[in-house]
Parts: C-alpha cells; sequence; structure tokens
C-alpha cells in the first residue's frame, strides 16, 4: 500500500506544483461596454456592429451601434471588438466536469454512487471547483455545465454550475434541478453466447418492474404533506411530480425512447431524453409531447451496421428540422471543452450556423430552465459572455480572448497554456 500511495503522489504532486488554477474572479466594479464586435444574440439573430453593456453583472444594452445614439461616458471600460465575435456563455450538458479528475486515479474522482435507486444522491456537493480541468474547458467558451452523478438505474440529481468559483455553494446556479434515470436495455441478444431469452425478458420485466414501482411509491409519498417517516430518496422525487424538476432519461434506441415516452406520461412528469441516438426515428412523438434531447457524443459510429456512417453527424439536422430543442453533449470532463467544435460539424451537415449557436446556448438554458437568467444575450439577463477572434464553433477560429461571468471577468489561463509556454521556453519554438 505504501508503494501505491509513493506511486500516486509521485503523478499527482507535480500536476499541482507545476499548475495552479486562477483566483476566481471578483465581482464587476464598474459598467464594460463592448463596441463593433459581431454579436451572435444566441436566439438565432445576429448583429453585425454591436454595442453590448453591462454593468453590476446585467446586460443593460444590446444594441445595433449603427442605429443607436451612444453615451461612453456612462461606461467605465470600452472593449474594441472590431473583427472579433461576442457569444453567450456556452452551455455544456451531461457532464462529469468537475466530479472527475485522472481516470486512473480513484481518489480524484467522485461520481459514481453504489445502489440503484439513487435519487438522493448530490452531485453539487462533490463538484471540485480546484480542478484543473475547468479551466482548459472555460477557455473554449464553455461558461455554464450540468454535472451529472453516474452509476444505478437512478443515479441522482444533476445541478448547474457555473465555471468560476470559491466553492460548490458559490459555484451552484441552479441545484438539484433534475432526477437521471437509466432506462433499461429493452434489447433480446440472439448471439451464440446469449442467455436464454426467456432469462433475458424475466429480467428486463424484473428491472422495469423494479422502476415503476419506486415511481408509483415516490409519488404516493409526495402526495403526503408530512409523512410519518422521511424517506430521503422519495423527499428527492417530490420535485419531479410537482413540476420543479425533469426527468432525464437516458437510453438510445427507439422501443426504449418510446416505452420512456410512455412512461414520463404515466406519471406526468418532464421528461428530457438524454443520448437519443434513434431520436430522428420518433421525431413527431417527441415534438408532440414537447420532449427536448440532450445527443451524446456525435463524433462516433452509427449503432447499426446499416446505418449511413455520418448518421451520428446529421443527427442535429434531423432533429432541428423536425422543430425539437436539442443541445449538443460529450460524456466526460475533459471532453467538454471540445463540444462547440461538435456542433461546428453539424453545420457541415445542414445546420445553418446560429442554429448551431443556439444548440449551445439558448435551447440548453431552456432544457435547463434558466433561459430566464442567461442562453441569449438580452437586457436584464446575466453578462455570462465571451469574445473570440475567430468562429467559436472552428477549432481554427475559436480563440477567446476575454470571457465574463456575471460581468466577472474570469481569466483564461489554464494547464495547457502554461505547458506551452513551458516548453515554447525550452525549446524556442513558436
Amino acid at each position: 500500500m505504501n508503494k501505491l500511495y509513493i506511486s500516486i503522489l509521485a503523478f499527482v504532486l507535480p500536476l499541482s506544483l507545476f499548475a495552479q488554477n486562477p483566483a476566481p474572479a471578483l465581482p464587476q466594479s464598474g459598467s464594460i461596454l463592448i463596441l463593433n464586435a459581431v454579436a451572435h444574440i444566441g436566439n438565432g439573430q445576429v448583429i453585425q456592429n454591436s454595442a453590448i453593456g453591462f454593468e453590476n453583472g446585467k446586460l443593460i444594452l444590446v444594441a445595433d451601434a449603427t442605429t443607436i445614439k451612444l453615451d461612453r461616458s456612462k461606461y467605465k471600460t470600452i472593449v474594441d471588438g472590431n473583427n472579433k465575435h461576442v457569444y453567450p456563455g456556452f452551455i455544456c450538458c451531461n457532464t462529469t466536469l468537475g466530479l472527475a479528475e485522472i481516470d486512473l486515479v480513484r481518489a480524484t474522482n467522485d461520481y459514481y454512487e453504489v445502489g440503484e435507486m439513487n435519487a438522493n444522491v448530490r452531485s453539487i456537493i462533490s463538484y471540485n471547483t480546484d480542478s484543473k480541468i475547468i479551466p482548459t474547458v472555460r477557455s473554449n467558451g464553455v461558461l455554464l455545465a450540468q454535472v451529472v452523478p453516474q452509476g444505478g438505474t437512478i443515479t441522482g440529481q444533476s445541478s448547474v454550475v457555473e465555471l468560476d468559483a470559491w466553492n460548490w455553494e458559490d459555484a451552484s446556479y441552479k441545484a438539484d434541478e433534475g432526477i437521471h434515470l437509466n432506462w433499461p436495455r429493452m434489447y433480446i441478444a440472439k448471439h451464440a453466447n446469449a442467455e436464454s431469452e426467456d432469462v433475458q425478458r424475466n429480467r428486463m420485466t424484473q428491472q422495469l418492474g423494479a422502476i415503476d414501482l419506486f415511481f408509483k411509491e415516490a409519488k404516493s409519498y409526495s402526495m403526503q404533506a408530512t409523512p410519518v417517516e422521511t424517506n430521503l430518496r422519495f423527499e428527492a422525487m417530490r420535485g419531479i411530480f410537482d413540476g420543479n424538476k425533469k426527468l432525464y432519461v437516458h437510453c438510445d434506441f427507439i422501443k426504449e425512447i418510446v416505452a420512456a415516452v410512455e412512461f414520463s406520461k404515466k406519471y406526468q412528469v418532464k421528461m428530457v431524453l438524454v443520448g437519443g441516438g434513434d431520436s430522428w426515428r420518433v421525431s413527431d412523438l417527441l415534438k408532440s409531447n414537447k420532449i427536448p434531447v440532450v445527443l451524446g457524443n456525435t463524433h462516433s459510429l452509427p449503432p447499426r451496421e446499416d446505418d449511413d456512417v455520418d448518421l451520428p453527424y446529421k443527427l442535429p439536422f434531423l432533429l432541428n428540422k423536425a422543430g425539437i430543442v436539442y443541445t449538443e453533449t460529450i460524456d466526460g470532463s475533459w471532453q467538454s471543452r471540445n463540444v462547440m467544435f461538435n456542433a461546428g460539424t453539424s453545420v457541415a451537415y445542414g445546420v445553418s450556423k446560429e442554429d448551431a449557436v443556439r444548440s449551445l446556448t439558448q435551447y440548453p438554458a431552456m432544457i435547463l430552465g434558466i433561459e430566464d437568467r442567461c442562453g441569449t444575450l438580452e437586457v436584464g439577463k446575466d453578462a455570462t459572455l465571451f469574445i473570440s477572434a475567430g468562429d467559436a464553433l472552428d477549432m481554427r477560429g475559436n480563440s477567446v480572448t476575454q470571457a465574463f461571468i456575471r460581468g466577472k471577468e474570469i481569466v483564461l489561463d489554464d494547464v495547457q497554456k502554461q505547458l506551452y509556454r513551458k516548453y515554447e521556453a525550452k525549446y524556442g519554438i513558436k
């Protein structure tokens, strides 16, 4: 065991020595005006020559600079955005950012709980604001994230966090906003080494029955104002039945999606589909029931041999065409820094550039129930936004020069940049 501890420390300590996260930004102290930038509002609109002002963490001006009379003296700081782009802060859903650090070092991972029905588990209390991964993610424009627990059938409660804070309490943007359910696979394997069909069907029936029983008991419990005995798992489920929380159902295939939709209708809960590989096949069902989709990693292979090899790349276009609210995401923690490039790929497959931006801003804000505070550049909303020297959806153009979370200008240094400077100094190669 001593050798194991020494090995772990030898690996982790050098990381902590050469890479320290910047201190969280101070609250906004003076009004700021961004002029002449191309503003991507987040709702499909673009202002080619914009004036964006914010004070005390709130947007107070979003306008076309060529059509208004502007009093520059009202602003303490004026930022020249000429030849640059302004975006609402990107929002990454369904991530373990801040919950998982080094995959092979178990002590740095806190996202998985033992048990099957863990509705009372709260991801927010495990969120690590000192994660070295967080600064690398926000360097690409992701300023808010939904952190999701893993493991079991009901994995627990997700929360929305800001990616700049001293602790999880400060980071919390919307705590315990949804319950996550891993829907059982409704598939009978028939390969040579498969179990008998009866065994597989019985197991599936038992799994579905356990979910139904849990929800039935939880709903009955929620109808009691003062239960005789407090049940923490059922207490966490109250928000599902009164509409304050959403049910995120994780599944991919058509049979599972249809069953999950019928289940959500049975218990009258607000459902969000997560994964949704076959969502395009049941787009009418999803649209008629107003069920949004959190797509899994679209930079992947299709699930079936006879699917188009580029089907995952086309999924955003197919959902967008069907009028379904969707967002793109990438499972994991550090992978979240590339979510905007997945959205950029969807542009090559037919999604308009502004709709691709919307899938990372307004749509996830709507899914998470925070659209009244962020997701678009509108007067009265939080000044959570960033400036990029180029197209933020293109890995060749994404170059975030400034970023603000509720008006606080955050430091954009990170581990990768520190390593770049270190070895640039050593080898003198740019």
